[in-house]
């Protein structure tokens, strides 16, 4: 038996070192040639966003023996893997469950003020210099049942994102930190492009394992799929399954407003994973405990909260909270205007908004503001900007709110009180 083993594992090494005697071009081919998306993955499938303590701690936990048994970590006590950037509101934890188990995650982080974990290594300058928000894709893991299945769980997870990142996290630019191993997969498949020639040989996020970044850009994504894709038999069509195809094994939470992320961690959740389960917090460096208590500024969250440092206490500075969004907007001189300016807010706060549009805005001028914030929800308002700035022909403009309306305070209260995305929608009962 173990002979057999040592033969098996010797003709697995001469195939790989065969394999990568190929040319490159050769390579993506045959990855291209093993893809297997089923249209219809059958009822026993699960794709939705990690909410519970029990769907978090099976991802963390998923996350944890694959990251062990590949040397991306060393064994943690609580048999899981929580980071820092798990404790974020812009952070989404997506999760693959099949028969009520998690066997799948990936977790998607939005740049914040602690921004992103690869940016410690990799330098995404050309990216910023890009128009569009940008989401690192980290933490994913596959049960080991489900890796030799022929993507049965990574595709439907992939497609999960795609769309998410595409419809909801208003993301045009994903990033990745892949071992190098893995890296001519994501290229191959999903086309992404490497950050640098370079790879980094000790990445501490993983242990010090090797790492190589890649990009991205969706809103590029369609054709270059079309172009690849287009013509292949259904089960082997990406451009077909990402684009056209609806699963309905994908459960997309119901969003009263047009707000862009899902934040899903109670003060009783963070307490639980990063103070009770493990040091997360405890182990921060001064500066991102500051940022964690401008980041959560809630009395209710700043209870569990690591305490900050008698020094830093002076320093930390209060401002109005901003919320992202995506709410479709236009602005209108007078009443009799026939000629709006549509502008697309991404940001508001509970006196203003910044938005982008690509005609520009008179200064000094007070303009009426018509804004969708929901299905069923549209404010007006008069505004005025105050300040703006231009990159690619697109104007980004920061707006002050003369005297908010009804509707915009419901909202704006709503953002505050609903500190998770299932209780946004109830957030306002109290004015209706």
């Amino acid at each position: 038996m173990r002979l057999v083993r040592r033969l098996r594992n010797l003709l697995h090494q001469l195939a790989r070192r065969m394999f990568a005697m190929l040319p490159k071009s050769r390579r993506h081919d045959v990855y291209r040639s093993f893809v297997d998306c089923n249209p219809d993955p059958g009822e026993r499938l699960v794709l939705k966003i990690a909410e519970s303590q029990e769907e978090l701690e099976a991802c963390f936990k998923l996350l944890h023996d694959a990251y062990v048994g590949s040397g991306f970590m060393t064994p943690d006590p609580s048999g899981m893997r929580v980071t820092i950037y798990h404790a974020l509101p812009t952070t989404t934890t997506l999760c693959a469950k099949y028969d009520g188990q998690v066997v799948g995650t990936l977790s998607l982080i939005r740049e914040s003020a602690i921004g992103f974990p690869l940016q410690r290594i990799f330098d995404l300058t050309d990216v910023r210099a890009k128009e569009g928000n940008i989401a690192e894709v980290s933490a994913l893991a596959v049960h080991p049942r489900f890796r030799r299945t022929g993507g049965t769980i990574l595709f439907p997870l992939m497609k999960f994102m795609y769309e998410y990142c595409t419809a909801f996290f208003d993301t045009r630019h994903l990033v990745i930190a892949v071992n190098p191993r893995h890296i001519e997969l994501y290229e191959s498949l999903l086309f992404f492009r490497r950050l640098s020639a370079n790879v980094v040989e000790n990445y501490d996020f993983v242990n010090g394992a090797p790492a190589v970044g890649a990009t991205l850009d969706l809103k590029l994504a369609p054709e270059i799929f079309r172009k690849h894709y287009g013509n292949k038999p259904e089960r082997r069509n990406l451009y077909r399954y990402f684009l056209e195809t609806k699963l309905p094994n994908i459960h997309i939470p119901h969003r009263r407003f047009f707000t862009t992320n899902d934040p899903v961690l109670t003060p009783e959740l963070i307490d639980h994973f990063f103070n009770q389960r493990t040091t997360v917090f405890a182990t921060l460096s001064d500066r991102k405990k500051a940022l964690l208590h401008l980041i959560y500024d809630l009395p209710e969250y700043q209870k569990v909260l690591p305490p900050l440092p008698e020094r830093q206490k002076d320093r930390q500075v209060r401002q109005h909270r901003r919320f992202s969004v995506k709410c479709p907007a236009s602005l209108s001189f007078d009443p009799e205007d026939n000629d709006p300016i549509e502008i697309e807010i991404d940001e508001v706060s509970r006196y203003g908004f910044r938005a982008r549009t690509g005609r520009e805005i008179p200064n000094d001028i007070w303009l009426t503001a018509v804004v969708q914030l929901g299905e069923k929800e549209t404010s007006r308002l008069t505004v005025q900007t105050v300040r703006d700035a231009e990159h690619d022909n697109t104007h980004y403009y920061g707006f002050q709110i003369g005297e908010p309306d009804l509707i915009w305070r419901k909202f704006v209260t709503a953002l505050y009180h609903g500190h998770t995305h299932t209780d946004l929608d109830q957030a306002t009962r109290f004015l209706q």
